[in-house]
């Protein structure tokens, strides 16, 4: 009988993870279908029980369930642990759920994969949200020297407080950020799907070695990106190599083989 998969989120039609996926199953040959379904915000929970109750295999979790599909598992990862969220769930044979987050995951291999991560960098993060929360820390691992900026300090510091037994962490207001030289710029707010991007002092991003937005827009540049290229960046990416590595991290959890994620990335299937 064939595996099935899904990714849950409220909206969904604009997910690639099916895709993605197809893809992977066919280059491992994997039995395994994967279906975008949508959450209801009042009843995701059974949703998801119900999921698992027919037989299904494992899920990926999107915006805006991490945190609730995080607090039905029974068993965690330490990255799921320490994001209190998770965009992973595998079914263990005994029934019980496995919880994960490979978005840190995702974004380090992408950062790798760009040559852009090295020990003891400097590292600037924008936001301090649930995308910052997810990737905290495997970066802390990778031993990059993080500062976490946003609007609301207090949210960046309590960050910074709880993530600095890992590594060497800070938080700043968006205000105070020091003009200086960080190895990589990541914006990791979602101001992009308004259109917008965080107010900080653009030499900023001019001084950067390398500039990442976690968000990704096939067709067109971000917001963020946009403003990279035109205060003239030279190293810029989005975040499609994050989208694609994360999904080779749950597709190895579920299915025991790590794809391929070069096709994906060279291709503009998307």
């Amino acid at each position: 009988m064939t595996d099935q998969y899904t990714v849950w989120g409220n909206p969904i039609a604009q997910s690639k993870s099916p895709q993605i996926h197809k893809v992977f199953a066919q280059q491992t040959l994997q039995d395994m279908e994967y279906a975008a379904m949508l959450g209801d915000l009042d009843n995701f929970e059974q949703q998801l029980h119900n999921f698992f109750q027919q037989g299904g295999k494992g899920c990926n979790i999107t915006a805006p369930f991490k945190e609730r599909a995080y607090a039905i598992a029974d068993e965690y990862s330490e990255r799921a642990l320490t994001a209190e969220a998770c965009n992973t769930l595998k079914r263990l044979d005994d029934g019980r759920l496995y919880a994960d987050n490979t978005d840190g995951a995702g974004l380090v291999s992408d950062l790798q994969r760009l040559g852009w991560l090295k020990p003891n960098q400097s590292m600037l993060i924008l936001g301090a949200g649930g995308a910052t929360k997810g990737v905290l820390l495997p970066l802390l691992q990778a031993q990059q020297n993080i500062t976490i900026s946003n609007r609301t300090l207090s949210k960046a510091q309590a960050l910074a407080d709880k993530f600095r037994p890992y590594g060497a962490i800070q938080a700043v207001a968006l205000t105070e950020i020091p003009v200086q030289r960080f190895d990589v710029v990541i914006n990791a707010t979602s101001l992009g799907l308004q259109g917008k991007t965080a107010e900080i002092n653009s030499d900023i991003l001019r001084l950067a070695g390398a500039v990442y937005d976690m968000q990704y827009a096939k067709q067109t540049d971000t917001p963020f990106v946009a403003l990279a290229k035109s205060l003239g960046v030279k190293n810029i990416a989005d975040g499609f190599g994050m989208l694609v590595g994360q999904a080779a991290h749950s597709f190895t959890l579920w299915r025991g083989v790590m794809p391929d994620i070069e096709p994906l990335l060279e291709s503009d299937w998307v």
